[in-house]
């Protein structure tokens, strides 16, 4: 027990010693005009050096997110299909999809899905 607390403590100092040593060379020691804008010749930019981000290709990004974790959580339930009471499993089983689908169906309604916006 003594030893696995000791050796925990010196992983976690260890840990800390190279984050610490990380922190302190990693920091910038020299700050000046040139290598703080965007473009590192000297000239001042004409335009703006990123692009706009377009709200509607992060919004889908956001929905692909929740329906890729929601297929993962779809994936246990076909697991589990032999352990459990066939009846208590087919209700949620139900259930869930049918959330899933009302969430599609709302964001259809919504207009999320158009590609053409």
């Amino acid at each position: 027990m003594f030893s696995l607390m000791m050796m925990t403590m010196f992983i976690m100092l260890i840990a800390l010693i190279t984050m610490t040593l990380a922190s302190i060379l990693s920091k910038k020691t020299f700050y000046d005009r040139e290598k703080n804008s965007p473009f590192e010749c000297g000239f001042d930019p004409k335009c703006s050096a990123r692009m706009p981000f377009s709200l509607h290709f992060f919004l889908i990004a956001i929905i692909f997110l929740v329906f890729d974790v929601e297929i993962a959580l779809i994936l246990p339930i076909i697991i589990i299909m032999n352990m459990s009471n066939l009846m208590l499993w087919s209700f949620i089983s139900i259930y869930f999809l049918l959330i899933l689908l009302m969430g599609l169906y709302h964001e259809w309604n919504q207009g999320a899905l158009e590609w053409t916006n």
